[in-house]
């Protein structure tokens, strides 16, 4: 994918001070030729990932929280896959989940023949939420750190990228292997909720990831519509979960939902 100039390859250039931490190289392929992100040897607190996009988004670095999930795996073991990802603005939101749709939704979701055509992007919902993407961004990275989300604790991240919605192609993420090659098709997605929905990546584990909402949708009308490209994006969310039909993941998981977490097996 497209590359920025990477502030962490030398921080100190860029008047860069950041606390004792880990700078990742390590991919599936073998060392990268420059870090991919950088993470603290400390767990993350109220405050850390406002105070890092505050320091690292002058010189295009972006926050991100790290979750070390149940086996407490940090970045150097989630067989990143950075030579092998694509550029986020190669690719069509609907063209993508559209695919998805039309490949699984029939057999997946048990829709009737007449209820399997793709059926368009989600509308923006038609009132605004109270705090601004980033704003609410800072607070639900607050709420993840106080409340424990974690098993294995996380960590705060700088990862150069031009949008939070570039996060996991930038790093070579690959936590959706087993439903999409290339992450950067699904973050073409998300820059379409970051649009849409003031979308922003807040939390990335080894195949988890949670996304602040600060324009959810505020309808049931509007949370269907969203349901079906949730399914598309992630189809595990509603596959696995007991949440299993469009209408009540829209209802539980979608509608007025400031956070959306998704999980693929």
């Amino acid at each position: 994918m497209a590359m920025l100039p990477n502030p962490l390859r030398s921080p100190a250039d860029t008047g860069l001070e950041l606390p004792p931490g880990t700078r990742v190289v390590d991919t599936a392929d073998g060392a990268w030729d420059e870090p991919l992100l950088w993470y603290g040897d400390e767990s993350a607190v109220p405050g850390s990932w406002a105070l890092l996009r505050a320091l690292g988004r002058p010189v295009g670095l972006l926050p991100v929280l790290i979750d070390g999930g149940m086996r407490t795996q940090w970045p150097e073991r989630w067989d990143l896959m950075p030579a092998r990802m694509t550029y986020p603005g190669d690719h069509d939101a609907e063209d993508v989940l559209s695919e998805v749709w039309e490949a699984y939704a029939e057999d997946e979701l048990g829709l009737g023949d007449d209820a399997t055509d793709w059926p368009g992007l989600a509308p923006v919902p038609a009132e605004a939420g109270p705090d601004t993407p980033d704003g609410l961004a800072a607070e639900i990275a607050d709420q993840m750190t106080q409340m424990d989300f974690s098993p294995g604790g996380m960590r705060a991240a700088l990862v150069p990228a031009r949008r939070s919605a570039d996060i996991p192609a930038a790093i070579g993420w690959s936590g959706p292997l087993n439903h999409e090659n290339d992450v950067a098709r699904l973050c073409a997605v998300l820059r379409s909720w970051e649009d849409r929905f003031g979308a922003r990546v807040v939390v990335l584990g080894f195949d988890t990831m949670v996304v602040s909402v600060s324009r959810p949708p505020t309808t049931a009308a509007e949370a269907e519509a969203l349901a079906a490209e949730h399914f598309a994006f992630c189809p595990d969310n509603i596959q696995q979960s007991t949440l299993n039909t469009l209408r009540t993941y829209a209802e539980k998981a979608v509608l007025n939902q400031e956070t959306w977490a998704f999980w693929w097996d």
